[in-house]
């Protein structure tokens, strides 16, 4: 393996990232978007924390808010540490001797990603050379081992070709090999399989375990596929309307869920283990305005368990049980129910006056929020 090394990391803890009360807002014309809202997880090495939920959740614009890549109108407030350093408020010449070398993104989409006028193999060899004093040769054979590790065949030939002479599954994996150049201890994957086809999308999957498994990092996985996260997963953060809503282990979120929006996501997950004649459970309604959002709950136009409490006030996220937390006033009366239970008898008593003022209300997705901003 190429000799490639890292700054000895602490010892002291586990852990490496913890993220703690984060919230991030954009400024618009029409008023103050509040992307993301008190958001607090931990992460430790090793561990592949799984965040979900619906377009517009905020799953992204927390992640970039750690990297140091919202636009500059963006309003952060928290904290966010990597091994007890604060990452929020470093500026960019600081933050470019983190990202890259402590902490990687993988993002959505390869080919936006990618310089379309230099070879891959320069671009991989262009990462390492930035955060290491090494010679050119070293970084280009390090490149064309990383193209081995993420599963391209003849990397020997393939490292000297321009991301148009490859497939999306490839191009994709070439971005892992990038952001896995120097040994990061957290990488971060912003729905890295989107827009992949099954096969290609397990393929991609297996890439980004390889390397995961290889240099030992801490993976957050950002998706809306909760078979994605089923199988790669180790604890899972459901976020809605810029908050999380429930959080735990795999078993948990799966099989005790105790919030009905988690509920109604795997409600409406086909199974395997069900017959062809078995029907999905939609949520009805849309998600609320980041803009404008309702009192109380932000799920109560959706939820049949809505009750008047739910529109005075907005349910913290508590733990229920070691490990597992959720954010709903009737948790409780979730312990043993199915999305079935929830949504299929009771959807036709949802609030639909105001299902459509939520509809109405929909803001434009934060990523467009955010490149207007930039």
């Amino acid at each position: 393996m190429t000799n490639i090394s890292l700054d000895p990391p602490s010892t002291a803890t586990d852990v490496v990232l913890s993220v703690e009360d984060l919230s991030v807002s954009f400024p618009t014309e029409d008023g103050l978007v509040k992307a993301v809202r008190g958001v607090s997880y931990t992460l430790r090495r090793g561990e592949t924390l799984g965040i979900v939920g619906e377009s517009g959740s905020g799953k992204s614009v927390t992640s970039l808010a750690l990297m140091g890549l919202l636009p500059k109108s963006a309003r952060i407030t928290g904290s966010a540490k990597f091994r007890g350093e604060e990452l929020l408020g470093k500026n960019d010449r600081e933050m470019s001797k983190v990202r890259g070398k402590h902490l990687a993104m993988i993002f959505q989409d390869p080919l936006t990603s990618l310089n379309p006028v230099y070879p891959i193999g320069k671009q991989i060899a262009e990462a390492v050379l930035v955060h290491h004093e090494v010679s050119k040769r070293t970084a280009w054979d390090r490149a064309v081992e990383l193209l081995r590790i993420v599963g391209i065949p003849h990397a020997e030939q393939r490292v000297n070709n321009y991301p148009h002479e490859m497939s999306g599954g490839m191009r994709q994996r070439v971005v892992i090999a990038i952001a896995m150049a120097n040994n990061p201890e957290v990488m971060i994957a912003d729905e890295p399989t989107t827009a992949l086809d099954v096969t290609v999308q397990a393929q991609v999957l297996e890439a980004l375990e390889a390397a995961r498994t290889e240099i030992g990092a801490a993976l957050v996985l950002i998706t809306h596929d909760l078979g994605v996260i089923a199988g790669h997963a180790d604890r899972i953060c459901v976020m809605y309307a810029g908050k999380l809503v429930e959080s735990g282990t795999v078993d948990d979120i799966f099989y005790r869920p105790r919030m009905p929006y988690a509920l109604g996501l795997l409600g409406s997950l086909p199974r395997v283990d069900e017959g062809r004649d078995a029907r999905l459970t939609p949520i009805v309604g849309t998600p609320p305005s980041l803009l404008n959002l309702p009192p109380g709950c932000p799920f109560r136009p959706r939820c049949p368990l809505a009750q008047d409490i739910c529109g005075e006030e907005e349910p913290e996220l508590l733990p229920i049980a070691h490990g597992h937390s959720a954010a709903c006033h009737f948790s409780s009366q979730l312990e043993s129910a199915s999305a079935t239970d929830v949504f299929a008898v009771t959807s036709v008593d949802v609030d639909t006056d105001l299902v459509d003022v939520a509809s109405t209300e929909l803001a434009t997705d934060v990523d467009t929020v955010s490149e207007e901003g930039a």
